[in-house]
């Protein structure tokens, strides 16, 4: 329940596992970090949360379960949502047979401008 207030009450926010387990912690919410995943995992399945991959190591889950993109800044690790109309896509392939395509994502990667 305590996660659950942690990740809604301040609004649309993208967080990591080990992000919130930080805050958990701090907030003396006795949790394992692999409670974290699990309750992260069981509130992306029932449609609370949408989980963005961004790298194959890093997984951030967005409180904002409403179809839009995201920019990555990398080196902040900073991930922004993009409205879903400012992004189109065109021309899927075809899934296989016996597939559907559920839902493409798409995560614009971006760095600071050097000098």
């Amino acid at each position: 329940m305590s996660l659950g207030w942690m990740l809604f009450a301040k609004g649309d926010r993208h967080v990591t596992a080990e992000l919130l387990y930080d805050e958990a912690t701090r907030a003396k919410v006795p949790v394992s970090l692999a409670t974290v995943y699990n309750t992260l995992h069981q509130f992306t399945e029932v449609g609370l949360l949408r989980q963005v991959a961004v790298d194959g190591s890093k997984s951030y889950f967005d409180t904002n379960a409403s179809e839009h993109h995201h920019f990555f800044v990398e080196g902040e690790d900073a991930l922004v949502d993009i409205p879903g109309a400012q992004v189109l896509v065109d021309k899927l392939p075809a899934a296989p047979e016996g597939y559907e395509i559920a839902r493409v994502d798409v995560v614009v990667r971006l760095r600071r401008k050097q000098g």
